[in-house]
C-alpha cells in the first residue's frame, strides 16, 4: 500500500476507534478511505488486525516523534528538565498531530483489546518498564526519593500518569491549545512534587543502604537494654 494510503487508513481508523472499539465500523473506515472491500480485506484481515496494526505502527512513529530518551540517559544532567521536556514535547506534538490524541483514547476505551499478545498490551508494558526504570535512573541520580520501595512508588507513579492521561484526553476539548500547556505544566508539577526528595525531610541514602521502609524494625527500648 502506498504511504500516503496507508497514513490515511491508520488515521481514519484510529479516529474511529477512539470512539469506541465494539461500535467502530470497518465499513465506515472503508468508505472514509474510498477502499473497495476486497483491497481492504486483503490488505487487513478483520477489526482486531486493524486494531493492533493502528497501535504498533502509530505508537512506533510517536516515539520516533518524540525522541523519547532511554531510561539510563536521565541519569546525566539534569533529571526533572529533561522529564518537563519531554511532555513539553508531547503537548505540542498532540496539537500538530491529532491522530496521535486519537491513539491516546484508544488506550481507555472500554472492550478494546489488551491482552499480552495484542499490541495495546505490549505497548502498556513497554510503558510501564519504561517508567519503572527511568524512576530507577532518577532515584540513583537523588533527584527522585528513595523512602518508598521501588515496585510501590512505581505503582502509584504509574496510576497517576494514567488518571493524568485518561483526564486530560476526555476534557480536552473544552480547553484551549494554551490552556492545555498551562494544565500539563500543572500535572508536572504535582508529579514532581510526589517523587522530588523533600527538602525537609529524610535525605538520600547513601550507597548501598538499604530503602529505610525495608529496614527491619528495631527491636523495643526494653529488649535493647535487657541484652
Amino acid at each position: 500500500m502506498a504511504p500516503e494510503r496507508r497514513r490515511k487508513l491508520l488515521e481514519t481508523a484510529a479516529r474511529e476507534f477512539a470512539a469506541g472499539y465494539e461500535q467502530a465500523s470497518l465499513n465506515r473506515i472503508i468508505r472514509a478511505c474510498g477502499m473497495s472491500k476486497s483491497s481492504f480485506y486483503h490488505y487487513v484481515p478483520s477489526k482486531l488486525d486493524l486494531f493492533d496494526l493502528v497501535v504498533d505502527d502509530m505508537a512506533a512513529a510517536l516515539v520516533r516523534e518524540l525522541r523519547v530518551p532511554a531510561p539510563h540517559d536521565f541519569a546525566v544532567g539534569d533529571f526533572w528538565e529533561q522529564v518537563g521536556g519531554l511532555l513539553d514535547r508531547l503537548v505540542r506534538l498532540a496539537e500538530r498531530e491529532p491522530a496521535f490524541v486519537d491513539l491516546g483514547r484508544m488506550f481507555y476505551v472500554p472492550g478494546a483489546p489488551a491482552g499480552q499478545r495484542n499490541a495495546l498490551g505490549r505497548c502498556m508494558a513497554a510503558v510501564n518498564s519504561w517508567v519503572e526504570q527511568t524512576l530507577a535512573a532518577g532515584r540513583a541520580s537523588g533527584a527522585v526519593r528513595d523512602d518508598l520501595p521501588a515496585a510501590l512508588q512505581g505503582r502509584v507513579t504509574l496510576a497517576i500518569l494514567r488518571s493524568f492521561d485518561e483526564w486530560t484526553l476526555d476534557h480536552q476539548a473544552e480547553f484551549d491549545p494554551e490552556e492545555v500547556r498551562r494544565l500539563a505544566r500543572a500535572q508536572f508539577g504535582a508529579v514532581r512534587r510526589i517523587l522530588a526528595p523533600d527538602a525537609h525531610g529524610p535525605g538520600p541514602r547513601q550507597a548501598g543502604e538499604p530503602c529505610r521502609v525495608c529496614r527491619p524494625p528495631e527491636a523495643p527500648m526494653v529488649q535493647r537494654q535487657a541484652r
